[in-house]
């Protein structure tokens, strides 16, 4: 079995390789498999990653884009519990939380409605 390299005893190239298969998943949301780097070079990965960036830039735009069309939704839906009969926000976040299925958990819920991860820590601190 061969030992375990730190990141300074790695050459370039193996430290290129890491950084690739970081990126992609950054990328495509999964690691990269089928794809063979052994014959890699330096200037190979560094087109990749200009390649990588692009694709990451991308979705980071449609992510923000997702996350503001769902960030509206659910005030929207919130100003409709209020309608129905919500006395406040906590008895609304019961509501959706029991709708959603997701046992109170906050995060479980920007997960399950597309909002930005810690949504409600920003939401309740102002």
């Amino acid at each position: 079995m061969e030992e375990f390299k730190s990141w300074e005893e790695m050459s370039v190239v193996e430290q290129y390789a890491c950084t690739y298969w970081d990126m992609y998943k950054d990328a495509y949301g999964v690691r990269p498999r089928g794809i063979n780097t052994d014959s890699w070079t330096e200037a190979d990965f560094e087109a990749e990653f200009v390649s990588l960036s692009k694709v990451i830039e991308q979705e980071n735009k449609d992510r923000e884009a997702a996350e503001e069309v769902a960030m509206h939704e659910f005030e929207m839906r919130m100003q409709d519990l209020f309608r129905s009969g919500a006395t406040d926000r906590e008895m609304a976040m019961r509501w959706i939380h029991e709708a959603e299925e997701t046992n109170g958990d906050d995060e479980y819920l920007c997960y399950t409605l597309g909002l930005p991860y810690r949504y409600f820590v920003v939401k309740e601190a102002v």
